[in-house]
């Protein structure tokens, strides 16, 4: 009896993910779905970076957005978070080689103070320094210093936000996926991020849902300063989704996949993806140990019971679980085929979950040995601080997958 309890549970969770998350496993907010209108006058826009021992990719970053065919003004803040890799000097000489130096301007970046993240205090600088300029941006473009751009990506940002009247448009950068770990473990971060954030429910005002992308985020300087500023988020770990909800208060937001904004950051191997998810996967949980048991409970209910059953169950019991096993996999499929990779990948979906559900543990376990949030030699995760939205209940089984950081 137990068993087939088992089993009709793993199958309704499947059946309500299939039907009742938004379409998530669509795919279907992307941005070269719909070719955004010119507006009438291009908006200024610059853009921040944040950048600590970037050198071996800032260079790429600053040329592939000094080369945007953008019709308005675009300039660039880089601030330079106590370096030691000449970051600054690769990002000054690619802008030398673009004939634009004078669009760059290098902020060596302040001590950090208590109560911030590294990367937050770093964006806040570059937004202040941004927003003083006598001609203030009507966007800020808050990206990585890893990220690349197609020459068009920002005029159809900005093309977007313009006739949406977006506060914040968002794009999920294209993550590299070319190493055995990259490619077992990158499309499967895609699908779980947007199972917790539904991209559909992301970008409809009446829902409450709210996310971003921290790689490509583009914002309205007035809407992030009525939503306190940087400074409101300041201790969060997953800062992309923080922003994302304390602008969606401010006015509708915009979140989608695309293929013209490339994340370059690699991830080699298996321990590097281990790293990357531990250093932020507890404090999506708030911290708490009674969440963290839950969530994995939550998440060997929808991703083991179902194949376990299907191999080893007898009669209605294993036809349940064949059926929810069935679902897991057509839902993987729309993110594989983005990221070019075999259908038959998604068989392995359930182990990929499995790993993901023992990096989660792992997080905590280093959150533990106070060495949480451990980023470039710094340690960032303290109970109690800001982690990002909390979502509700209802999306216990894929909580502990997300990972604001791979982005």
């Amino acid at each position: 009896m137990l068993v087939i309890l088992i089993a009709i549970l793993a199958l309704a969770i499947w059946v309500h993910l299939s039907v009742g998350r938004g379409d998530y496993w669509l795919a279907g907010e992307r941005d070269d779905l719909q070719e955004p209108a010119p507006p009438a006058a291009w908006p200024r826009v610059t853009a921040v970076i944040p950048a600590r021992d970037e050198a071996d990719s800032i260079g790429t970053t600053i040329a592939s957005l000094l080369g945007q065919a953008y019709p308005g003004a675009l300039t660039i803040v880089l601030v330079d978070d106590e370096s030691r890799d000449g970051t600054a000097d690769v990002a000054r000489a690619a802008a030398a080689k673009a004939g634009a130096a004078e669009r760059l301007t290098v902020l060596a970046g302040k001590p950090l103070p208590a109560g911030w993240t590294g990367k937050l205090w770093a964006v806040s600088q570059g937004v202040e320094r941004a927003t003083s300029e006598m001609t203030p941006p009507d966007y800020l473009l808050l990206t990585d210093a890893d990220i690349t751009y197609a020459p068009e990506a920002l005029a159809r940002l900005v093309g977007r936000a313009e006739r949406g009247s977006y506060v914040l448009t968002s794009l999920m950068a294209k993550l590299r996926c070319e190493s055995v770990a990259e490619r077992m473990f990158v499309p499967a971060f895609i699908y779980f991020f947007q199972m917790l954030y539904p991209f559909g429910w992301v970008n409809r005002p009446d829902r409450k849902t709210a996310g971003a992308a921290g790689g490509c985020m583009l914002v309205r300087p007035r809407a992030l300063a009525a939503a306190g500023g940087i400074a409101a988020i300041r201790g969060a770990l997953i800062d992309d989704c923080a922003l994302g909800a304390a602008l969606k208060r401010q006015g509708p937001i915009w979140l989608g996949l695309t293929e013209r904004v490339v994340s370059a950051r690699p991830y080699e191997h298996v321990d590097d993806i281990r790293r990357m998810v531990a250093r932020s996967a507890y404090a999506q949980l708030g911290y708490s140990p009674w969440l963290l048991a839950g969530c994995i409970i939550g998440m060997a209910l929808t991703y083991i019971a179902a194949p376990l059953l299907a191999l080893f169950a007898h009669g209605p019991a294993q036809a349940l679980g064949a059926a929810a096993v069935a679902l897991m996999f057509m839902s993987y499929q729309p993110v594989l085929r983005f990221y070019r990779r075999s259908p038959w990948w998604g068989l392995a979906l359930p182990l990929i979950a499995l790993a993901y559900m023992a990096f989660t543990l792992d997080s905590a376990y280093q959150h533990g040995r106070g060495r949480g949030g451990l980023w470039k030699g710094r340690v960032q995760a303290q109970a109690g601080a800001q982690s990002g939205t909390r979502p509700g209940p209802e999306a216990a089984p894929e909580i502990a997958t997300h990972t604001a950081e791979m982005k």
